[in-house]
């Protein structure tokens, strides 16, 4: 009797170098954009799949997972696994797998930019140049705030959040940070990063305040009304991190009032949806979770996500794939 050929679910569509890696062990199937974000028709579709490559916004929850009689293996297009019920795959014998690493570099180059975006207010000042309104140089237009000197509070000091650090670090900035527990010496010596033990003293002293850490039950809405109200009032939040790490509508309120100056999001709450009023919400940079959106880095996540798949099918547990649980 021939060996059947593994069945892999890929939720989106993903660069094709990663679909013909998997191709080559697996018939794979696509999902069109969108199309299982929603619990019922992944739990209609995963029946009989070995695999499932899936987004941070697909829910694979407990149910999903239960249906999924021949599933061995899930594996996250991201650095998280938020969306995925971890305790009950582990449960069910079902591998779950993540893409550590591979985005640090792109990150580090987004938080940068993002927060010279807020600061230096360039979609304003392109709005105001488009709409007709430029005409000629203004000694007080669109005055903004330097980095150098100013200091950049660090909310999750891991490889992201050290990535954004050593390029602040070049722009002059002082570096300090909260962390579950301190970083190496080695590390807090090449950033001269200074270490606060609660994450309100950090808000306090921090020009700048970024979120580089998971979502958990700890961090859920760990910014929100109070926090910013500890914050100088000409202080930035840049987010990267996940968008529930921020309570959206308190975040809105202390934009609209200028409890603090702005801020850069590129996560958020209830992914697709943002907050109405954040929509509104003056100096304010909003972008569509595009962090990791270069083409080396999105095929590099693509491949070690599929490396994974096919090492788990073909029941190796390769050193080169460190990312599965």
């Amino acid at each position: 009797m021939a060996q059947q050929i593994p069945k892999v679910l890929v939720t989106e569509p993903i660069p094709e170098k990663s679909l013909a890696y998997l191709r080559e062990h697996a018939v794979v199937k696509v999902g069109a954009k969108g199309e299982f974000q929603n619990e019922t028709n992944l739990i209609n579709t995963i029946t009989d799949y070995d695999a499932l490559l899936c987004m941070l916004s697909t829910p694979v929850t407990k149910k999903v997972l239960e249906a999924a009689q021949n599933l061995k293996i899930v594996a996250n297009f991201a650095v998280g696994y938020n969306n995925i019920d971890v305790e009950s795959a582990k449960t069910l014998g079902i591998k779950v797998a993540n893409t550590p690493d591979v985005l640090t570099e792109a990150c580090g180059d987004f938080a940068m930019g993002l927060l010279m975006a807020v600061t230096r207010k360039f979609n304003e000042a392109e709005r105001y140049l488009r709409e007709g309104k430029f005409t000629g140089w203004e000694p007080m237009g669109f005055l903004g705030m330097e980095l150098r000197g100013k200091t950049l509070g660090i909310v999750g000091m891991g490889r992201i959040g050290q990535a954004f650090a050593h390029r602040a670090r070049t722009f002059g900035m002082n570096i300090a940070y909260h962390n579950r527990s301190k970083v190496s010496s080695e590390i807090e010596h090449s950033l001269n990063a200074t270490y606060i033990s609660s994450i309100e003293e950090l808000a306090k002293n921090s020009d700048v305040l970024s979120l580089n850490c998971p979502l958990t039950n700890e961090t859920h809405h760990l910014v929100d009304e109070k926090l910013f109200k500890l914050m100088p009032s000409h202080s930035i939040l840049i987010n990267i991190s996940r968008g529930p790490v921020v309570d959206e509508s308190a975040l809105a309120d202390a934009l609209h009032g200028k409890t603090i100056a702005g801020a850069g999001i590129d996560v958020f709450e209830n992914e697709p949806k943002v907050h109405p009023d954040l929509l509104k919400a003056p100096n304010c940079v909003l972008l569509p979770h595009i962090a990791s959106a270069t083409f080396e880095t999105r095929e590099a996540i693509g491949m070690l996500a599929s490396k994974a798949i096919v090492s788990v099918l073909k029941g190796k547990h390769d050193s080169n794939i460190p990312n599965l649980i």
